[in-house]
């Protein structure tokens, strides 16, 4: 049983219409604060923004001394940028027209380091053309596979070939490796911690046969909220985890060696009470990610709560507490997976010290943005 901390306490509740996200800035700040005791140091941290898309957030990172960001979209990109940033990394493969925007952030913004992926040689000379075009000289990461079996290329002659190519490109720069392990879900930390050393053996191997040819040693980018702490004990990785800035019960939950703190809860009412044992709250598809099969939220007061329907606008759910609430009455909640959540969510609800106290859009949940056709 996910052990919850007391449900949010807000002086004005009756202010924020519903389903709404919620966001508490402090215990974000303190969860940064968090995250880089664990790195060791600022300069080691590369978080991923895709949990939170907000300026807001790349400020609090800023002000602890964080300055290194790993986005997944277009819309990320120009976000962290515009948030003022000095490095940005695009985690993920350019495609069709992505290309004419990404170099045109590169123009818009030369004080900045812009940097890619690729994992194909193919991908690697289009990228090499383009950067000629915009007489641009771009810094590119290898997406390696160990694993995840997502993106990127295992370790082996082809991507010895590839980081050759960058390297001797007169408009890319083989900047290093990025390996993103989000398939070791392991709860126990010390198999965690076996699984992911196994699982970067290889890369390690690869790392030495680039420098036994004559390359330089390549940056590693490494590894997501689970297994950044395993990582962060090499002193030559960068970490990019990304959840931790707001937490969610599924990794409290799955990852009980992580004290991170919620950050972000969800406001829902009870919009009708279907039967003697059933509740139904307004926390449908639209305002909770919905890719779990069964656990999908943890609602505070209902800790038995049984899922038996969820739609576009309508969660029901079986209790046996349905009789302490009535039509109206307000539910706080954790999502178990907060990062497609937060996207489901134009704006949300700040509050500090039980107030209400303003809206930040979540400005990177659009995937087009201005001049982007």
């Amino acid at each position: 049983m996910l052990n919850l901390p007391a449900p949010p306490s807000l002086a004005d509740e009756d202010k924020i219409p519903s389903p709404a996200l919620l966001i508490f800035p402090e215990i974000a700040k303190r969860n940064i604060a968090k995250a880089t005791e664990i790195a060791g140091n600022p300069k080691r941290l590369r978080p991923h923004v895709k949990t939170h898309k907000m300026p807001q957030i790349i400020q609090m990172h800023l002000a602890q001394g964080i300055n290194k960001f790993k986005c997944a979209t277009l819309a990320e990109v120009k976000m962290v940028a515009e948030a003022g940033a000095r490095d940005v990394l695009l985690a993920y493969p350019l495609v069709g027209p992505e290309y004419q925007y990404f170099f045109e952030f590169v123009k818009q913004w030369p004080e900045k380091t812009f940097s890619v992926v690729v994992d194909n040689l193919a991908s690697a000379k289009l990228l090499a053309a383009k950067a000629e075009e915009n007489s641009t000289h771009l810094a590119t990461y290898i997406d390696i596979d160990n694993g995840m079996e997502r993106t990127g290329i295992k370790p082996g002659k082809a991507a010895f070939e590839l980081y050759a190519y960058l390297d001797n490109s007169p408009h890319l720069k083989a900047a290093g490796l990025h390996i993103y392990d989000g398939h070791l879900h392991i709860h126990d930390i010390e198999k965690r911690t076996q699984a992911c050393d196994a699982a970067f053996a290889d890369i390690l191997q690869f790392s030495q046969d680039l420098q036994s040819a004559g390359f330089s040693s390549p940056e590693l980018i490494c590894g997501g909220t689970p297994t950044f702490p395993v990582h962060s004990q090499y002193a030559d990785r960068i970490l990019s985890p990304g959840t931790y800035v707001f937490w969610d019960a599924g990794y409290a939950n799955s990852f009980q060696d992580l004290k991170f703190e919620y950050a972000a809860w969800l406001l829902t009412r009870v919009v009708s009470k279907p039967g003697s044992n059933k509740l139904c709250l307004d926390l449908g598809y639209k305002a909770l990610a919905s890719e779990m099969n069964e656990s999908r939220v943890v609602l505070a007061g209902l800790d038995d709560a049984k899922m038996v329907g969820h739609s576009e606008e309508h969660l029901v759910l079986e209790s046996n507490f349905v009789d302490n609430y009535k039509v109206g009455d307000v539910i706080y909640a954790l999502p178990w997976h907060i990062c497609p959540t937060v996207a489901l969510y134009d704006r949300c609800y700040v509050v500090e010290n039980k107030q209400l106290m303003s809206t930040w859009p979540i400005v990177a949940r659009q995937r087009t943005f201005e001049n982007y056709a």
